[in-house]
């Protein structure tokens, strides 16, 4: 890691009005005032064709390959999809693997339509742990998300909150599950 690390954020959300990207940008925004360098990727800008196992290397894969290994923390966040995440982001994250993962910092992000999150954010746990990525103990999961924002701004303060928390811990620990170089 260098001296100032770079947090990721990866948007599983095709929505225009997107409040997943609303969060995480929030999320990035609280990287920046830690100290971090930040970049969101919002996975509508990426040729990113259905994952083939016999051809890893379609499109944008590469790009994103290199993006997520010269990260020092990621950030994921997905739209609740029938309690999954959204095939957006899963077609990403099949593109990517222990190579990206393996001891990088993740913190998550999940947005409900309704107030169901937690098999999500599992599903999400279970695959970075995976590729041997290292989650954040402290996750934002955010129950009728389209009510948790005007505009770009946070309305409750709770969640404001806990999505600073989640924005400084992307800086404090990044890298740590790396092995000592």
């Amino acid at each position: 890691m260098t001296d100032t690390p770079l947090v990721i954020g990866i948007c599983g959300s095709l929505r225009d009005q997107s409040t997943t990207r609303t969060a995480i940008s929030h999320v990035l925004d609280a990287a920046t005032d830690s100290g971090a360098d930040t970049n969101c990727l919002d996975l509508r800008d990426w040729d990113l064709p259905l994952f083939d196992p016999d051809d890893r290397t379609r499109g944008d894969a590469s790009e994103l390959s290199r993006t997520a290994r010269a990260a020092d923390s990621i950030v994921l966040g997905t739209p609740v999809y029938h309690g999954m995440i959204s095939s957006t982001l899963k077609n990403a994250l099949d593109y990517l693997g222990k190579e990206e993962f393996a001891g990088k910092t993740v913190g998550l992000v999940v947005t409900a339509g309704g107030g169901s999150y937690g098999p999500t954010l599992e599903h999400l746990r279970t695959g970075v742990r995976s590729v041997h990525g290292w989650t954040l103990p402290h996750e934002i999961g955010i129950r009728n998300a389209s009510n948790a924002f005007d505009e770009r701004r946070i309305v409750d303060p709770g969640l404001e909150e806990r999505i600073q928390k989640l924005g400084r811990m992307t800086v404090t620990y990044a890298g740590v599950g790396s092995p000592p170089k």
